[in-house]
C-alpha cells in the first residue's frame, strides 16, 4: 500500500536532541508512521536529498491573536518553518469577553502590542464570551498552521473586576474567586495556560499599568492553584525584572521567588521573557541564577529569550528617524511613490539634509543598522552601521539615509537594538539549558518591529557561521523543548505516531530577506513582513504547505488545546 506522503533521503533531525541520521519518512493522515528506509511508495513524495528534515518549528510566544481572523497562513511566522504558535502571551487576549467589553480589549491590544485597534474590530468575528466559545471559534477559522492559546490576566481581571482591575488596591476574595472561575472554565475548555503582566512597561490607553499589574502573589497564587488542579497549563508572565529596584535587586528575587512558589506547589512549568538591557547591564545573569535556585528546590522555571536582539525598524515606508522635523514630516504625509520622487529632487533633498545637520537628534547612528536587499544581518558590526557608512560615503547620515533609499528604490530597512543589545549576553544565555528559546513576536507592534525570523537567524548564524550550537541541540530547542515546555503534545518531533509537522531545510542557503511593509490588514493598516529562503518545503499535520516560501493552498492547521 501507497503511503500519504514519503519524504526521501533526507537528514533526519528529529527534534530530541539526538545525531542527525540520513532515512525517508512515511506520513499516513497526520502522522508520522514510520522512519528510516522506507520502501513502499507514496502518493507523493517529496526528494529531500542534502537537505535537513526536521520538525516544524513551535513558536511559544507570539501576539497572532487578532492577525488569524484574517489572515490563515499566520505571516511572517509561516516563513520560517513555524508550524505551530501560542497565543496570549503578556496577560492580553480577547476572552473572555462581555459584548460591551470589546472596544476596550481591542483598544488594550493596540495600546500594547501595537495591533491597529481598527484591523481588531473589523478584522473578528467576536462571536465568543467565555474563552471556550474563544476556541471553539478558532476551530472556525481556516489555519495554515497550529494555533493555541493562554488565557489572558488582563481580560479575565476585567471581566471580573471592570474598572477596579487598574487599581493598586488588592483583589476582594471574591474578586480572585471569580478571576479562578474564569481560569477554571478557560482550562477546562482547552487553553494551553494562564499568561499574566506584570511590567509597568504594559499600559492602557488613559497611561495606567494594564490589569493585573498590581496583582498581588496571593491572587496569583490562587490562579496557579486551578492550574495546578487540573495538572495542565503553562503559566507565562511578562514580569517585574529590574524595574524599581535597588542594585542589590531585591524585587526582582522576589518576583521570581513567588513564580517558583507558584511552580512548586502546583507542579507547573512557568516561563517569563528575559533579555539583556544596558540600562542594567548584568540583570539578566541573575535572573537566569534565580531561576536556576528556584529550580534547585524543585520549581521547573523556565525564562525565555532571542537568538537575535530585538530593535526597532525605521524605513521610509512607515516612519523614518528624523520624523520630529517639520520638512521630514511633510515628506511622511506623501504617499510612497511621492516621497521617493521627492527624494531624488535636488531642491526637497538639499532642504531634508539641511535640517537634520542643524539638529540635534538623539540616535547613535553607529548603533543604526542598515538591512538592504542584498545584506540582511543582526549581529551589529559596525561596518553595517548607518554611521560608518556615511563616514565611508563622506557623506552626512541625512545624506546617506537618501541615497541608500535612491539606490534601493526606497526598500532599505533601519534597524535599531533596544534589546539583547550585544551578542555576548545572547550567547550566554542560550548556552544555558534553564533558557528557552522564544519572544519572537510575531504579531506585534507590526509598524515598528519584525522579530518572527528567530529561528532563521538561529540555523543561519549560531549555528551555520559561529558553530556555537550542534544542529541537533539547536532544533531540539525550537521544536521539543517549547512544545513540551508548553504541553503541546506529540509535536515538536520526528517519532513515530508524532504529528506530521516538518520542515525541509537547505542550511547552506537558509537566510532572510529584507523586512518589507506592506498595506494588508484590514481598514488598510500597514505592517512589516519578512520573508525567508532555504526553506524547501514545510509540511503541517501531513499536508504540503509551504514550498520555497510559496503556499500551496493546504489549510491543515488545527488549534491546540491541552
Amino acid at each position: 500500500m501507497a503511503h500519504d506522503l514519503v519524504v526521501r533521503n533526507g537528514e533526519i533531525v528529529d527534534g530530541l536532541g539526538r545525531p542527525p541520521f540520513r532515512g525517508d519518512i512515511a506520513i499516513d493522515g497526520d502522522r508520522v508512521v514510520a522512519i528510516g528506509d522506507v520502501s513502499s511508495p507514496g502518493t507523493k513524495e517529496i526528494n529531500a536529498d542534502g537537505n535537513l528534515v526536521t520538525p516544524g518549528f513551535v513558536d511559544i510566544h507570539t501576539h497572532l491573536d487578532a492577525q488569524f481572523g484574517w489572515d490563515p497562513l499566520g505571516t511572517s511566522s509561516c516563513y520560517h518553518g513555524i508550524t505551530s504558535v501560542v497565543l496570549g502571551n503578556c496577560g492580553v487576549t480577547f476572552a473572555p469577553c462581555k459584548p460591551e467589553d470589546r472596544e476596550y480589549l481591542a483598544e488594550l491590544m493596540e495600546s500594547v502590542e501595537d495591533i491597529p485597534r481598527e484591523s481588531i474590530l473589523e478584522g473578528l468575528t467576536w462571536d465568543w464570551e467565555t474563552y471556550g466559545e474563544y476556541l471553539e471559534a478558532l476551530d472556525r477559522l481556516p489555519k495554515g498552521i497550529n494555533v493555541g492559546g493562554m488565557v489572558g490576566h488582563c481580560a479575565v481581571r476585567y471581566a471580573a473586576m471592570g474598572e477596579r482591575s487598574l487599581d493598586e488596591t488588592p483583589a476582594t476574595n471574591d474578586d480572585i474567586n471569580r478571576m479562578c472561575e474564569l481560569v477554571d472554565e478557560a482550562i477546562s475548555s482547552g487553553a494551553l495556560g494562564f499568561s499574566t503582566s506584570r511590567t509597568f512597561l504594559h499600559r492602557v490607553p488613559d497611561g495606567r499599568p494594564v490589569p493585573g499589574t498590581y496583582a498581588q502573589p496571593d491572587e496569583l497564587l490562587a490562579i496557579g492553584r486551578v492550574l495546578g488542579k487540573h495538572q495542565r497549563g503553562v503559566f507565562e508572565a511578562a514580569a517585574r525584572l529590574g524595574e524599581r529596584d535597588a542594585p542589590e535587586l531585591p524585587n526582582t528575587r522576589n518576583e521570581v521567588a513567588w513564580m517558583g512558589q507558584l511552580s512548586r506547589e502546583n507542579d507547573l512549568n512557568v516561563t517569563f521573557g528575559l533579555a539583556h538591557s544596558e540600562r542594567r547591564e548584568t540583570l539578566y545573569q541573575s535572573v537566569v541564577e534565580f531561576a536556576i535556585e528556584e529550580n534547585s528546590k524543585g520549581a521547573r522555571l523556565r525564562p525565555q529569550t532571542t537568538s537575535r536582539p530585538i530593535g526597532s525598524l525605521y524605513s521610509l515606508h512607515n516612519r523614518t528617524m528624523f520624523d520630529q522635523l517639520a520638512p521630514w514630516k511633510d515628506l511622511q504625509s506623501l504617499d510612497f511613490g511621492a516621497k521617493l520622487s521627492s527624494l531624488r529632487d535636488s531642491s526637497v533633498r538639499e532642504r531634508l539634509i539641511h535640517c537634520v545637520d542643524d539638529a540635534d537628534i538623539a540616535l547613535d547612528f553607529d548603533r543604526l543598522f542598515v538591512l538592504t536587499p542584498k545584506r540582511v544581518r543582526y549581529d551589529m558590526q559596525l561596518q553595517d552601521s548607518l554611521g560608518h557608512i556615511s563616514r565611508e560615503r563622506g557623506e552626512s547620515v541625512a545624506e546617506a539615509f537618501i541615497n541608500l533609499n535612491v539606490e534601493t528604490d526606497g526598500q532599505v530597512v533601519f534597524y535599531y537594538a533596544f534589546l539583547n543589545q550585544r551578542l555576548d549576553p545572547i550567547e550566554y544565555m542560550m548556552k544555558r539549558p534553564v533558557v528557552a528559546m522564544g519572544l519572537a513576536d510575531s504579531g506585534a507592534h507590526v509598524g515598528q518591529i519584525m522579530d518572527a525570523s528567530q529561528p532563521t537567524w538561529l540555523l543561519a548564524y549560531w549555528v551555520r557561521e559561529r558553530e556555537l550550537l550542534p544542529i541537533e541541540d539547536a532544533i531540539r530547542r525550537w521544536t521539543s523543548d517549547t512544545a513540551d515546555l508548553f504541553g503541546i503534545k506529540n509535536r515538536g518531533r520526528i517519532e513515530l505516531g508524532a504529528f506530521a509537522d516538518l520542515n525541509v531545510i537547505d542550511l547552506d542557503q537558509i537566510g532572510m530577506e529584507v523586512p518589507r511593509f506592506q498595506y494588508d490588514f484590514p481598514s488598510g493598516a500597514g505592517r512589516y513582513v519578512q520573508k525567508a529562503y532555504g526553506y524547501k518545503h514545510t509540511i503541517v499535520n501531513g499536508k504540503h504547505f509551504m514550498t520555497d516560501g510559496v503556499h500551496t493552498g493546504e489549510l491543515a492547521g488545527v488549534t491546540l488545546r491541552n
